[in-house]
C-alpha cells in the first residue's frame, strides 16, 4: 500500500505565485492519482499573473511565424497589415486564444488587477476595421484552410466568451467579431461534409479539438445547424471506436492527446449512459480507481516543438475534468488531471517566449474546466 503525505503545494516563478490547497503526495509525482487530494485552483491572484503573459505579447509583432500562401509578390505583408486584430503572440491562433484568455479573465473576475488595461487593448485590437481586415485575408482564394480547424476553433471560443460576457464592451465587440465569425461556421459548415475521416494527430489539425470548440459555440449561440453536423460528423468518425491506444501517447510535439480530445468530443454529445457505454469501450482503463497517466516531460524549454508537452499537460487536464464532470464514477480522474496541472503549471513563466506566448491559454482553460467541474458537483 502507497503511504501518503500532506504538503502545501505552491509554485514560485518569475512571474507567477499558483498554491493549492494540502495535497497528497507519493514521492513520485507521477503516481498521485488518490482521491481526496485538493486540486490546483483559479485564483483571483493566479489571473492577475496570468493575464501579463498575452498582454505582454498580443500587441508585439515580432518574432512572427506567418502562415499565408503566397499567390505572387504583393501577397508579402508585415504580419500586422495582414492580420491587424491577430498580429501578435508569435502566430494567428496563439494571438486568438490570447485575446480568448482576456476575456475569459474579465468575464471571470470583475476584480482583475489590469481591467482597464486589458479592455483598452481588446477594444483596440478587435475593432471593426481590424476584424474586416481578417475577414479580406480569409478570403484570398489561396487561404481556404488557413488555420483550419485549430485557428477556426479558437476563434469560434473567443467569439463564444464574447456572447456569454455580460458589458457593454462585448455586446460592441460582438458585432465587430460577427463577419469573422459567420465565415468560419461557413468554413466549417464547407469542410466537414468532405473529410471523410479524422485526423488523429496531436498537434493543430486534430479533428476532435476543432469540433470540440465548435460544438460548445453552436450550443451557446444557439446555432441549430452547426450543432447538427459538429455531433452527425463526430459520431460518424469516433462511435465505432474501441480501445485506444492511450500507451502510444504522447509523441514527442503532441499538445493534444488523440485519445482525450475523442472523448471530450463525445462526453459533449452523446447522452450520458450512451457516452458513459461508449467510453467504457474506448478507453477501459479509465474506469479504474488506481488509473495512472505519467505527464508529459520537456527537457527544453527554449525549443518551441519540445515546449509543446507542457501544453498537452493542460489539455490532458482539461479533458479529464470534463469527463469526471460528465460521469461521477470517474471522480478519481480529477487526481490525475490536477498532477498534469501541477506539472506545467511552472513553466507558463518560464521565461522564454516559446511557453510564454501561448501556455498561459491553456492553462486558463484548463483550471476553468477544473472550476466547472466543482460547481457541477455542487
Amino acid at each position: 500500500m502507497k503511504r501518503f503525505s500532506i504538503i502545501h503545494a505552491c509554485f514560485m516563478i518569475p512571474a507567477l505565485v499558483l498554491c493549492s490547497e494540502p495535497r497528497c503526495e507519493t514521492g513520485v509525482e507521477s503516481t498521485l492519482v488518490a482521491d481526496g487530494c485538493a486540486g490546483v485552483e483559479l485564483t483571483l491572484d493566479a489571473a492577475n499573473r496570468l493575464a501579463a503573459l498575452p498582454l505582454k505579447c498580443m500587441q508585439r509583432e515580432f518574432p512572427n511565424k506567418p502562415g499565408e500562401t503566397l499567390a505572387a509578390p504583393d501577397d508579402i505583408g508585415s504580419p500586422r497589415s495582414l492580420h491587424p486584430a491577430f498580429y501578435g503572440c508569435f502566430d494567428w491562433h496563439s494571438s486568438v486564444h490570447g485575446h480568448w484568455m482576456l476575456v475569459k479573465l474579465l468575464n471571470t473576475f470583475p476584480d482583475l488587477k489590469d481591467r482597464d488595461l486589458i479592455r483598452g487593448r481588446i477594444s483596440e485590437n478587435l475593432s471593426a476595421a481590424n476584424i474586416l481586415g481578417e475577414v479580406a485575408y480569409f478570403q484570398r482564394i489561396e487561404e481556404k484552410s488557413f488555420e483550419r480547424t485549430y485557428g477556426w476553433a479558437w476563434l469560434l471560443k473567443l467569439a463564444e466568451e464574447i456572447h456569454t460576457f455580460d458589458d457593454p464592451l462585448a455586446r460592441e465587440l460582438e458585432g465587430n467579431l460577427l463577419p469573422l465569425a459567420e465565415l468560419i461556421v461557413r468554413r466549417y459548415m464547407e469542410f466537414l461534409p468532405k473529410l471523410l475521416y479524422p485526423i488523429r494527430v496531436g498537434e493543430h489539425a486534430n479533428t476532435a479539438f476543432g469540433l470540440c470548440f465548435a460544438w460548445d459555440y453552436a450550443v451557446a449561440l444557439g446555432n441549430t445547424e452547426l450543432k447538427a453536423l459538429v455531433e452527425k460528423r463526430a459520431r460518424d468518425y469516433f462511435l465505432a471506436d474501441r480501445d485506444c491506444p492511450l500507451s502510444w501517447e504522447p509523441g514527442g510535439y503532441d499538445f493534444l492527446s488523440p485519445c482525450l480530445e475523442e472523448a471530450d468530443i463525445m462526453r459533449r454529445i452523446l447522452p450520458r449512459e450512451e457516452f458513459a457505454e461508449w467510453l467504457g469501450n474506448f478507453l477501459p482503463s479509465l474506469a479504474d480507481s488506481g488509473f495512472a497517466l505519467a505527464p508529459g516531460e520537456v527537457l527544453d524549454r527554449a525549443d518551441g516543438k519540445l515546449v509543446h508537452l507542457d501544453g498537452l499537460n493542460f489539455s490532458r487536464a482539461w479533458c479529464l475534468y470534463g469527463i469526471a464532470s460528465r460521469l461521477e464514477e470517474y471522480g478519481h480522474l480529477k487526481a490525475v488531471a490536477d498532477l498534469h496541472m501541477r506539472r506545467s503549471l511552472d513553466a507558463i513563466a518560464a521565461g522564454t517566449y516559446e511557453g510564454e506566448h501561448w501556455l498561459a491559454s491553456f492553462a486558463i482553460h484548463a483550471l476553468s474546466a477544473s472550476r466547472d467541474r466543482a460547481k457541477a458537483i455542487d
